[in-house]
Formats: structure tokens, sequence, C-alpha cells
């Protein structure tokens, strides 16, 4: 068990490396910063004694040096735009995109798994082609699409719901559900999917031929073994919904760090940019390495090939 930790977290860290290193290098493609925030009629010192504050008038080897040496140290550099800490201008926009992750997630969770089993469980049913055909157009139907849709609908002809804001249950409603969507159709799908295969199986004869109650083989057996594909289709979304929500975060303008990343992208504000996918790619690679973990502890015959 300890090998297998220390293994996974050897890969998780070179990951982490990886990523931060590739996202240096696209940083600076995306030309000179400077250029864009210095006061109209700079003189060529002025943007000279700039650039060197900022440590871009160094050859870009000795950039990189410094960028994973102060990574090691938890600075990223102060934004260009905020004109303070890039970690704590991402820290501070980190619990508006966990809140929102972390509903979607919820609803599209609950959501899924109930329709995923009772597709399965009424194959061939007007249920289940129903439920398959609605996963399938939510597969389909682009995130931003549908955000719009969304406002258009709740916010602008019935009125219910605000088209964007945050801070109170109101605002969180339709960004929420618009992620959901997107959780919900892919769980529901593999849940399925995943229950179909296991109706096969001889221990699941085995046990109506015992006459035990159809409940308790659902979530005595059926339950227990769809688990482990459903968990790492938790974790993948989780990850999804923690660093991908930059769409629906832009439609309704949610304070989070996927608009964040747009807006720093668009002033070519490096040390946020850095900062921002640091902390994304050390959310996905935490989340999947303790899902990793749980699977340790939920199929022996992993944990004995550990």
């Amino acid at each position: 068990m300890l090998m297998f930790f220390l293994k996974r977290m050897g890969e998780a860290l070179v990951t982490v490396w990886g990523v931060v290193t590739i996202v240096f290098f696209i940083t600076r493609i995306l030309g000179d910063p400077i250029t864009l925030f210095v006061p109209v009629g700079a003189t060529n010192a002025q943007i000279a004694a700039l650039t060197h504050s900022y440590g871009l008038d160094l050859p870009l080897w000795d950039q990189y040096l410094h960028y994973v040496i102060d990574i090691l140290h938890g600075n990223f550099g102060k934004s260009f735009i905020f004109g303070y800490s890039a970690l704590q201008v991402v820290l501070q926009r980190l619990p508006a995109t966990i809140l929102l992750a972390s509903t979607a997630l919820f609803l599209g969770v609950l959501s899924g798994t109930v329709a995923g089993t009772v597709a399965a469980l009424k194959k061939g049913g007007i249920a289940e082609l129903t439920i398959m055909a609605v996963a399938v157009l939510a597969q389909a139907t682009p995130t931003f699409w549908l955000g719009i849709m969304f406002i258009l609908w709740f916010a602008v002809h019935l009125h219910w719901l605000p088209a964007g804001g945050y801070g109170t249950l109101p605002n969180l409603i339709l960004p929420a559900v618009t992620l959901g969507v997107f959780v919900f159709s892919s769980l529901a799908r593999l849940l399925r999917s995943s229950i179909l295969d296991i109706l096969q199986e001889d221990y699941i004869r085995t046990a109506r031929a015992k006459g035990l109650y159809p409940t308790t083989i659902l979530f005595w057996h059926i339950a227990r073994n769809a688990l482990i594909p459903i968990t790492t289709m938790v974790a993948l979304l989780t990850g999804e919904l923690l660093g991908g929500s930059v769409v629906t975060e832009t439609v309704f303008g949610w304070p989070g760090i996927g608009r964040l990343t747009i807006q720093a992208i668009q002033a070519s504000d490096f040390p946020v940019i850095q900062a921002a996918v640091f902390i994304d790619a050390a959310l996905f690679v935490l989340i999947n390495l303790s899902v990793d973990l749980l699977y340790q502890l939920l199929d022996p015959r992993i944990r004995s090939r550990g």
C-alpha cells in the first residue's frame, strides 16, 4: 500500500510539473504583456524598468528556472492586472468555482444515478428510451448554447431566476443546472451500461434463484459492483468541472477561476494564468490520486495487486 501511494504521488508530481512547464512556454508565445498596461506615452526607459521589475528581460531559460524555484516556494509573482499576489487572486476565486462545481456534481450525480438505474431496470420500455434520448441529446448540446437558452427562458421570458451574478441561491441555480446536465448525461449512460452488464453475471442469477428481494439484489450486489466505474467517472467529471467550467462561468458572469483565466489570457497576465492552471492541475491530480487510493478499499483485487 505504501509503495502504491509513493508511486502514484511521484506520477502526480511529474504530471503537475509537466503542466506548469507547458503553460510557462505557451504564455511566452502570447507576446509582451508589458505593452498592454504601461501608461500611454511611457518612455522606453520606463518600459525597460517595468520589464526588468517582472524579470521579463531575462533569457527564457533563466525565466523558467526562476519560475520553477518560485513555484516551489509558493510564489507565482504579482498579477499584472490586479497588482498583488497572483496566487492570492486565484485563491480568492476558488470558493466560487468549488461551490458551482460541487452543486453541479450533486445535481448531476443524483439525477444521473436515478435515471441510469431506471433505464437499466426498465430495459426495452418507454422509460429507458426516453431517458437515453434525453441523455444523448444533453451530451450533444454545447454548454454555452444550453446556458444561453436557460437565460433566455428562465431569466428573460419567465423572470423566475437572475441571468447571472453571485452571492445568493437563485444566482447559483442556472449555472449549476447547466453544468449538471453534462454530468447527468455522462453518468446515466455509463450506469445503465454497467448495470446491464452486471445483470448478466452468474451471481445475480444465483441471488434471484435464492429468492432475494429485488431491492436487496439492487443495493447489495448491483450497486456495489457498479461503484468502481461510477467512481472513475465521477472523479473525471469532478476534475473537468473544477478546471473546465470556463464557458459556464463566462456565460453567467460567475466569478470563478475559469472566468478569471479568460480575463488573464486576454490581458496576457502571465502570473495569474500560471497560478490558475497550477491550482486546476493540482486539484485534478489530487482527486485522481484520492480515487486510486479509494480503489484499494473498494476492490480487494486491486489491493492485492498494489
